[in-house]
């Protein structure tokens, strides 16, 4: 990484708003790039990526003075708005398809009240566009343990359970084989219900 590029990044995670506009500038491509990754072909229709961008700047802007970022790279903060973004988006588009999946959601843990309950919160918070605005404590953790997770296990929990997409066709999305998707897919859950079941308090991104 260049010099320039340290200092850069120094000044955005200080709280320099001129810093992140600079910064947002540098990274235009590689962050559309991104976007265009996770839009999927129903949203792409609905949505353009230009736009998308647009406002996921100008949240950045809004709300980096209440941000930590540490030693964390800004760009990956950046990406974690375009997700949420684009969550967003697909429940204004699709509120029907929301509503299915809850549905589904509901009847694949009917028989575990916990695993149920982790479901309904799951996908609550996945279509909550900031942790600013969970309803309680137990979903600010369920946030903060989704960022704790890989990309694709996030990706992959997405499609399942805001989608409503079978494993099959989440598999074929990400390019893995269905039998690892569906063991992905237990893994994240147990991983999110041990957050949720712990009395310690969720360290935030």
């Amino acid at each position: 990484m260049a010099e320039s590029d340290e200092a850069l990044i120094k000044r955005v995670r200080a709280g320099d708003t001129q810093a992140l506009g600079e910064f947002l500038t540098s990274r235009r491509a590689p962050l559309l790039a991104f976007i265009e990754r996770r839009l999927g072909m129903a949203l792409r229709r609905k949505v353009e990526p230009d736009d998308l961008l647009q406002d996921l700047s100008a949240d950045a802007v809004r709300s980096l003075a209440e941000v930590d970022l540490g030693d964390r790279d800004p760009f990956s903060w950046l990406c974690q708005l375009a997700e949420r973004r684009i969550i967003d988006s697909h429940r204004r588009f699709f509120g029907s398809q929301k509503r299915a999946a809850a549905r589904e959601v509901q009847l694949d843990g009917a028989t575990d009240k916990s695993r149920a309950g982790l479901l309904n919160l799951l996908v609550a918070s996945m279509t909550t566009a900031s942790q600013a605005v969970a309803r309680d404590e137990r979903q600010v953790k369920l946030l903060a343990g989704l960022d704790k997770l890989p990309a694709d296990q996030r990706e992959a929990l997405r499609l399942r359970y805001l989608e409503g997409l079978p494993s099959k066709e989440i598999a074929a999305r990400l390019g893995k084989t269905d039998g690892s998707v569906r063991v992905m897919l237990t893994r994240s859950l147990t991983k999110l219900q041990q957050i949720l079941e712990s009395d310690e308090p969720p360290e935030r991104p």
